[in-house]
């Protein structure tokens, strides 16, 4: 994986506004696209309800896959939430991370958070930030 992702700004805006929907828990949901750009977001609920951990009920899961299947987008990346922890991966979420190709963003819901997104490829236990870069609105 490069060491940077395009995105469109309300994608990023969304990822935020989904966190703060859901204060008590992590939220979490894919990211799609075309073309190596993040152009599309499936939020999701967390079946776990936990402040501390998420997941996305294989259900829902699948249902996602088969839309982005039917839009022809591609799986860029997932993202979720850290409550009141730094929004770097979690020891969790290294050993549960599942897709090495996708970037894992990390929405900070702390007020003095200095970058309140950020985006990491997890690849067999290492961890590498990713810098995001905004797509124009052309894509």
């Amino acid at each position: 994986m490069p060491g940077e992702i395009r995105i469109c700004a309300e994608i990023l805006d969304e990822m935020l506004r989904h966190a703060r929907r859901e204060p008590h828990i992590e939220c979490c949901g894919l990211l799609a696209g075309r073309d190596g750009v993040i152009t599309a977001i499936f939020p999701a609920a967390n079946s776990l309800a936990s402040a501390t951990c998420y997941e996305i009920a294989p259900r829902e899961l699948f249902q996602v896959f088969r839309t982005l299947r039917a839009d022809n987008l591609a799986h860029l990346g997932q993202y979720h939430s850290h409550l009141s922890t730094e929004n770097v991966p979690s020891s969790t979420d290294i050993e549960q991370a599942g897709y090495p190709d996708q970037a894992y963003f990390i929405v900070s819901l702390r007020p003095d958070a200095p970058k309140p997104v950020r985006a990491f490829s997890i690849r067999d236990g290492s961890v590498e930030e990713i810098e995001i870069l905004l797509a124009g609105t052309e894509v």
